[in-house]
Parts: structure tokens; sequence; C-alpha cells
């Protein structure tokens, strides 16, 4: 009955990159590896599943894919609702040296400065800020040994997913994926964003030593080098303690306000990092949002947003090596591809 297609699992509309579900009449991506638009059939580059989701009593109707342009549209509302994020006068940055591509790799210090000359502290006792930080002690950087859960960092995980959730921002984010059925309930949207960021896989060794949120946010280090960080507020704490030195930048977006982005050169303890991209500025649930939009929406793929009139694209990844509740994916990683 037609009534039964409002009432669809998760497991269903989860977008996995080799299939249609969710993407039927998805606009061709050149990206991708299959498709579902109908013209697939004619050029022979249909998902195996095509037949299945996106025939006439397949399940996965067209208005619940997330085109283009709805996604340019929806990251500018999560851009103008970012009401938490840092005002001029609170961040005054200091980027020095603009390396060329061929000199990332270099791993010379061209930066005498630290990056932040400023940081106004109180924006971090705002509550989503505040929740943020408390996560970032919670990892071992080194990827390959075990993580240790406490039930403190479990409450401190549902703590910030709680004041995330308050924000206009995180509201505006689950009404667009409710609308899309990709949830039926902010309770089910909160429970998968739990396992989603923070659900334990292996990247070395067989230990259940990573996550997407460490990866991602806090940063690990990895055969020597470091492994994701892509977060302004970890990397100003560190460099506050003298633990992370900024060697040079190779792209500044084309902001004039906050958020900015910045691809950079850094020393962690002495591991390096050779690009690092990371919005700076922003609220820690501008960040979260646009990477769990682009995760849902187009995993293992670039996806395309607006801010602020400027276009920016992130890229994500999910982690196939495992799944959770229905064959749903892990996040491995995300971060922003600019220009």
């Amino acid at each position: 009955p037609a009534s039964a297609l409002l009432f669809l699992s998760l497991k269903d509309l989860y977008t996995a990159p080799d299939s249609c579900e969710g993407r039927c009449e998805e606009p061709y991506n050149d990206q991708d590896e299959c498709h579902c638009h109908r013209d697939c059939q004619r050029h022979h580059n249909c998902c195996e599943d095509y037949h299945r989701h996106c025939s006439q009593e397949g399940f996965s109707r067209a208005q619940d894919a997330i085109s283009d342009q709805e996604l340019l549209r929806l990251s500018e509302l999560l851009y103008e609702a970012d009401h938490n994020k840092a005002q001029p006068t609170d961040i005054t940055i200091n980027p020095q040296y603009q390396a060329s591509s061929d000199e990332t790799a270099d791993q010379q210090d061209h930066s005498p400065q630290p990056l932040y000359k400023y940081v106004n502290e109180k924006l971090f006792t705002k509550p989503t800020y505040s929740s943020f930080i408390k996560l970032l002690d919670n990892y071992q950087r080194a990827t390959g040994k075990e993580e240790e859960v406490t039930t403190e960092e479990l409450r401190e995980q549902d703590n910030f997913l709680k004041e995330v959730m308050k924000t206009e921002l995180m509201k505006k984010l689950f009404s667009f994926l409710h609308q899309k059925n990709r949830y039926s309930s902010q309770q089910e949207f909160v429970a998968d964003l739990k396992e989603m960021w923070f659900g334990l896989y292996s990247r070395g060794a067989g230990q259940r030593d990573s996550s997407g949120f460490e990866h991602i946010f806090s940063g690990e280090v990895k055969k020597g080098k470091v492994s994701g960080f892509h977060n302004w507020i970890r990397f100003y704490l560190l460099e506050k303690q003298g633990l992370v030195n900024y060697f040079s930048h190779n792209f500044d977006g084309p902001w004039d306000t906050f958020p900015d982005v910045l691809g950079l050169q850094f020393s962690w303890d002495g591991f390096y990092k050779e690009v690092g991209s990371a919005f700076i500025g922003c609220s820690p649930e501008f960040e979260f949002g646009i990477y769990t939009l682009c995760f849902i929406s187009r995993p293992g793929r670039a996806c395309h947003l607006s801010l602020d009139g400027h276009s920016l694209s992130i890229q994500t990844y999910p982690w196939t090596k495992s799944t959770y509740g229905n064959g749903r994916r892990h996040i491995a990683t995300a971060y922003i591809i600019s220009p």
C-alpha cells in the first residue's frame, strides 16, 4: 500500500555509494560509482539495484533523493543559523606564510609566530563549545591502541548531542532529513548520530581504536603522521599549550568573516600534517551538522555546498570494514576540499 512508503526503515534510505537506496532520480555526478537517474539505463551505468529501488513499484521515491540544489540551499540556511559562531572581534589569526602546492610536504616551519594571535575564550563557555571541549581528551591519538570508554565519557557524548540538538542549526538539519524520510523522529536521529560519530572501529591491529569524532575533531597519529585533525578549537587549545607548531597555510578561503577556511601545515608533538583543512571560527554544531549532512547525502563523494554565496565542497568517507544496525556505516573521515 502507498501508506507503507512513509515508514521506511533507516536501512532502506541510508545512501550507499554503490546503491540506489534513497538516490532515485539523483542528478548525474561523474564522481558517483554508479547512477540512479532514468538515463542510466541508456548509458549502461546504473547501480545493480536500480530496478529494485527505482522502477515504479520500487519504494525509494524520487522526492526522497537529496538534490544538488537542495544541498546548496540547505547549507546557506545552516550557515545563517550558526548563531554561536565567533564574531570578527573574537578571533585574530596570523596566517603568515602561504605555501605553494609543491611546498606542503617539505616540513619546513615558515611561520615564526603562532597562527592564533587572539581568541576570546568566553566563546568556550557556550554550552555547545564547553560540551565539545570535554570530549577532546577522551582519546588516545595512536591508532592500534584500544579506546577505553568510561561511563563519564558516554555521558559527555550524550551531553554534547543534547546541547547541539537545542540549536536552531541542528533542528533545521533534522527537519530537512525528516522531510526526506531519513529519520522518523528526533530520537532516532540522535541515536544514529551517536553511533555514526562515536561508534568505535579498528584502524589498526584489530583494536577498537578509532571513531569518526576522534579522527576528525581530535586527531590521530598513524604511521608517524597526523591523521584527521580538522578542528580549529582543538588546534588553538594545543597551540596554546605549545604542543602544535603552525608551519604555513596553502589555502585561505574567500570569507572575510567567520567561519573562514584554511588549509594548514603543522606539526603536532613532532608529527607532521601536510594539509589539514579546517573551518575557522565556526561553532561545533556547524561543523558537526555540515559533515553529517554530507555524510548522509553524499558518502564517499564530493558534497557541493554554498556558504554566504561562496562554493565549498566537503569530502566524506564511510568506514567500509564494519557496519552497525541494519548495515549502516560509521564515519571514517570528513574534510573540506576547496575550492
